[in-house]
């Protein structure tokens, strides 16, 4: 029997005292929420605090898990946290082109991947909480 592969990765809705929302722009997928695959070894949690601080420079603390997108066909399980700023200053980096904070309404139009945006969305919803959407 062959050990299944997945992926597990944790991303951040993050929001400043502006009420506007932390983007990256990534050099393959254009902008989206910071985030990134889960390391060996290491928590959910700890994960999508790193790989903020990493994208963005922006240091964050968790406020809440948001809910989970499972893609079921490519074994990739997405999760999704509110996050909120507690230090750093925005930074790019090789994996972010440009980074920072945008209006929600500007936001969702810079996002261009309809996957990308319907998790900004869900996050968006706090009714939805906690989601898990399967697909």
């Amino acid at each position: 029997m062959v050990a299944p592969k997945h992926i597990v990765s944790a991303k951040a809705f993050v929001l400043n005292d502006n009420n506007e929302v932390l983007l990256i722009k990534s050099p393959r997928r254009g902008w989206e929420m910071p985030g990134g695959q889960v390391e060996e070894g290491e928590s959910i949690k700890a994960a999508v605090i790193r790989e903020t601080k990493e994208e963005s420079g922006i240091d964050i603390e968790i406020v809440k898990l948001c809910g989970i997108f499972q893609n079921v066909k490519h074994s990739i399980c997405s999760t999704m946290f509110i996050g909120k700023v507690v230090g750093g200053q925005l930074a790019t980096s090789p994996e972010s082109l440009e980074v920072g904070f945008f209006r929600i309404e500007k936001a969702l139009e810079m996002v261009t991947w309809k996957h990308f945006k319907t998790r900004m969305e869900y996050c968006l919803n706090e009714e939805t909480h906690p989601f898990f959407v399967e697909v």
